[in-house]
Parts: C-alpha cells; structure tokens; sequence
C-alpha cells in the first residue's frame, strides 16, 4: 500500500501543478495511447530481450511483493529468536537427536507450528532446518557450515538482485525510448510544416508528450520499485544471517540464551529487540 500511495500523491502532484500552471490535460490525454505503445511496448521488448526467464518471472512476482508493507518487524524477530532458542534449548537438554523429528518435517513440529509467521515462510523454515540437519548428524565442523551457509545466502542475495537489476536497466531505458518517441513525432510534423500554428503546435506538443512519459515511467514508476525490492532483499538477507549467526554460536559452545543474542545484534535497530524484550518474550512462550 505504501507504493500504491506514493505513485498517487506523484501522480497528483506532477498533473496537479502542471493543471494549476493553466496546462490542459486534452493534448496528453490524446497523445498517450499511440505515445505509450511506442515508449512503453519498446521497452518491455528490450526487456524481454535482455532478462532470462527466470528473471522476468521474478520481476513480475515482485511487483506484488513491493504492494505489500514488510513483514519484517520486531514481533517477527522475537519470534524467530524465540523459536531458535527454544529449539537449541531442547537439543542442548536432550541432545541433537531429539530435534530430529522437527527437523525432518517442520509441519507437524509442535516446536514450529507454536510460531506460525515462521513456520509459514517456507524459505526460511527451509534455511534452519537444513543446517540443523547438518548439525544433527555431525559430520561437519562450524567452519565448514558457516562457509556453506555463507554460499547459500551470497546465491539468495544474487537470485534477488538479478530482479532489481532489471528494474534499474528498464528505468534507465525508458527515457532513451521517450527520446525514440519524440522523434518519431518530430518527423511526422516536419511533413506538415505547411500547416497554420495551432496545428504545428499540437504537433510538435504530442511529440514532446513522448520525452515526458518515458521520463515520468523512467524515475516515478520503475525506478522506485528497483529501490523498493532492493531494501525488501536486503531484508531477507539480513533474517538468514541473523539465523545462521544463531546456530553458530550454538555449534561453538554457547548457551542457547547467548546464542539468540548473537543474532539478535546482528537484526536492523529498527526491528531489534532490547535484551530484556527478547527475554521476557521467551520466557512467556516457554
């Protein structure tokens, strides 16, 4: 909703003014059809032409990703911490075998159903219960893992930048196609340079409408929505590595309580708990 809103009060403030300074809305209003099939259809084609598959259906999925407020609040964080600890309590009280049927189907883990904003995000149930596996079976040491879990956030961060990327690329392409439509426009009315004023005017206006839109769609529309799944994916990133933080601490020694401060220093101050709120938020749930 945040996004939606913004492009309104953009939308209102750009026309609006333009309406106030005396310009009327008629020439744009007929120009815009030919004007964005040409702006906005050579584009999508550029673009179509210079994402792979899986990047074009990742930007289209995140088109409602950037509709939605964040879910990454300090609830959810206390929750996830919460979880974590709870978790590393019963493995460090019944050893690492106990967690093993939680580990191995999360969805009938009362441990994980107890938490159901995260055990309803499949990617990051997915993230700790494969490193729990690893430590359940005990066959690598903290370095190894850490150096694992590190890969595996490094391809998620790639995966996701890839999306913005292409964002970016088509918010800088789209002036240059505004450009191609004015031009376009100009040819059209230098064959009529017979024609009175007023008509050589109109002309010339809805060719200059074309130069508007691309830069209008260009740093209004696209770019503000590379920037809003830019900071979204720095969001993701920043929970695997409070989770991978978590578990490391517990494969060194720590108790779990220690364990989830760890990851809870890691946490954006502005999603952080203090200490104090994270510990009676465990204590209640335990």
């Amino acid at each position: 909703m945040k996004l939606i809103g913004g492009y309104l009060f953009a939308l209102f403030c750009i026309f609006g003014g333009f309406m106030l300074a005396g310009g009327k809305m008629g020439p744009i209003l007929a120009a815009l059809p030919i004007e964005m099939m040409i702006i906005f259809g050579g584009a999508m084609g550029a673009f179509f032409v210079n994402n792979q598959p899986k990047v074009i259906k990742g930007a289209l999925a995140g088109i409602g990703k950037a509709m939605k407020s964040s879910k990454y609040t300090k609830a959810r964080a206390m929750e996830l911490l919460a979880l974590l600890y709870e978790i590393l309590q019963k493995a460090r009280k019944e050893g690492l075998m106990a967690i093993e049927s939680d580990v191995e189907k999360p969805e009938e883990s009362p441990l994980f159903q107890k938490y159901p904003a995260i055990a309803a995000d499949h990617h990051a149930v997915e993230f700790i219960t494969d490193y729990l596996r690893m430590m359940v079976s005990g066959n690598l040491n903290a370095h190894e893992i850490e150096s694992l879990m590190d890969s595996e956030i490094d391809t998620h961060h790639h995966e996701g930048h890839a999306v913005v990327a292409a964002y970016t690329r088509l918010a800088g392409a789209l002036p240059a196609f505004g450009i191609v439509a004015a031009v376009l426009g100009v040819i059209k009315t230098m064959s009529s340079v017979g024609e009175p004023p007023e008509v050589l005017g109109a002309k010339i206006g809805a060719a200059l409408v074309g130069t508007f839109l691309g830069i209008f769609m260009g740093y209004a529309i696209f770019e503000p929505l590379a920037g809003s799944l830019d900071q979204k994916l720095e969001e993701d990133t920043k929970e695997l590595q409070c989770i991978k933080t978590t578990l490391l601490a517990s494969m060194q020694g720590y108790a779990p309580m220690t364990a989830i401060e760890f990851g809870r220093k890691v946490l954006y101050s502005t999603e952080r708990p203090s200490f104090s709120e994270l510990e009676g938020h465990v204590k209640q749930k335990k």
